[in-house]
């Protein structure tokens, strides 16, 4: 896939409203400026049938790999996107395709990877092939910032360039004679990578699934959480939590019951956290603050959303030592030698991005600029959201708007007092009074609400 985007370009208050693309950012003087960005111009390249030729080998085409349909599904959305603008250059789309980040990564992130490439055209400084396993120190930075407690410890840690990646890199550890079951709806590389694997039968297109694949239906009507008394047994359960895409994050109460679940069967959960850092509440953000999970999980992680490291490339995999196959071998010595067979360790210069995200400064940093992206995602989708009136506009209209006080307990923010901007009204009302008028759920509009403004939620608790 290629892309090509044109310069930002300032624009004013009223071309930012009637923008379908845009963003906020603080300036160096920390006014807010608005900035347009242009479309985007996508070319995905699709498989072709192979054109007729005079020669072909003897070889016969991966049965597994022709059970896929279509192509992998976010080049497959970007390339209808692509075509649907050709044909409609006015079109205004609403792409549910890749989530990517779009901000810049905080300078004392780049400024470490900077000096690490740096450092390679010196005598001193060069380094050629490193650990499979990933550094040292960055194995052990992971266990202490993300696992402190919870009795993992840094050999657990297998630093990769990806979650993603891991996820095959598991499916090649489990083999071809495993079951697996996944959330419904879930993150497609699950089940395309057991498809490639051989883990699955032919899709059934009255059903539109996999056969020998067991779908954990996660809806509204039972929370977004499967109903594990009606889940028959597989090897393995791929559970993500927060989940892509639904974004609902599992309780303390049903990972306990996840966990049991599979001990009772004798299967291994791969637990992914990819979207662990946008948990506010007490939801658990690793599986291992579960007892007894060890046993029976393993997690799969990323910097990829929390650091903006989706370009960067830069995550890592769980498997604690008391995870163990049937016949007592243990997991992590096989996914050992499939990382090292399969692959030569992450970039030393992603490496040193890690480091420098997990430094002091850098959780800070992250922090305030996860803060900040929560605050002016939510404002950015109020904008685009109809505002019907409703008992809560006026107790909002009459509160004042600040920025939500940190959400984390063990780094605040200097400036999380700071006012934040009134912005235009709609339908008569405040923009700010969006949310309320949408059919969420109540503990979601009041955690969104609680997010977003830092006032007495007293009164706002009882409109809702």
């Amino acid at each position: 896939m290629a892309t090509t985007a044109s310069p930002s370009t300032t624009t004013t208050p009223r071309s930012f409203l009637s923008s379908p693309s845009f963003s906020l950012r603080a300036s160096k003087s920390n006014h807010l400026r608005t900035t347009r960005r242009l479309p985007v111009n996508v070319r995905c390249a699709s498989s072709s049938p192979a054109a007729d030729t005079s020669y072909t080998t003897k070889v016969s085409r991966n049965a597994n790999i022709a059970k896929l349909q279509a192509g992998y599904l976010f080049p497959e959305i970007a390339r209808r996107r692509a075509a649907h603008l050709l044909k409609h250059p006015d079109a205004k789309i609403i792409s549910l395709g890749i989530g990517d980040t779009t901000e810049p990564i905080p300078e004392v992130i780049t400024n470490a990877m900077a000096e690490r490439a740096h450092a390679l055209s010196t005598v001193d400084g060069y380094s050629g092939y490193g650990a499979e396993q990933g550094e040292k120190k960055l194995r052990a930075a992971i266990a202490a910032t993300y696992y402190a407690d919870l009795g993992i410890d840094e050999t657990d840690i297998f630093v990769s360039d990806g979650a993603k990646c891991d996820i095959s890199r598991l499916q090649v550890l489990f083999g071809s004679k495993v079951k697996i079951a996944v959330q419904d709806p879930s993150y497609p590389a699950y089940v395309d990578s057991s498809v490639i694997m051989g883990q699955t039968d032919l899709y059934q297109q009255d059903v539109q699934k996999y056969g020998n694949i067991e779908y954990m239906r996660c809806s509204p009507e039972n929370g977004f959480f499967p109903d594990l008394s009606k889940v028959p047994r597989t090897d393995i359960i791929f559970f993500c939590s927060p989940n892509n895409p639904t974004g609902a994050a599992a309780s303390r109460d049903q990972l306990t019951q996840l966990v049991k679940f599979a001990k009772d069967n004798g299967s291994i959960i791969v637990y992914d956290s990819a979207y662990a850092m946008y948990i506010s509440d007490d939801s658990p953000k690793s599986i291992f603050e579960i007892p007894g999970a060890k046993e029976v999980a393993l997690e799969t992680a990323s910097f990829s959303k929390y650091a903006g490291f989706t370009g960067v490339r830069l995550g890592w995999t769980v498997v604690p030592k008391e995870l163990l196959f049937s016949d007592g071998h243990p997991v992590a010595k096989d996914f050992n030698r499939i990382v090292c067979t399969s692959f030569n360790g992450a970039s030393t210069i992603s490496q040193a991005g890690g480091l420098g995200c997990l430094s002091p400064e850098g959780l800070k940093v992250g922090i305030q600029c996860f803060e900040i992206f929560i605050v002016w995602l939510l404002l950015a989708l109020l904008l685009l959201i109809p505002c019907p009136p409703c008992r809560l506009c006026k107790t909002l209209s009459d509160s004042t708007r600040r920025t939500p006080k940190s959400l984390s307990t063990r780094l605040s923010r200097s400036d999380s007092t700071s006012t934040v901007p009134r912005m235009p009204p709609m339908c008569g009302c405040t923009s700010l009074a969006a949310i309320p008028g949408m059919s969420l759920q109540r503990s979601l509009r009041r955690q969104t609400w609680s997010l977003l403004l830092a006032v007495d939620l007293g009164p706002v608790a009882r409109a809702l």
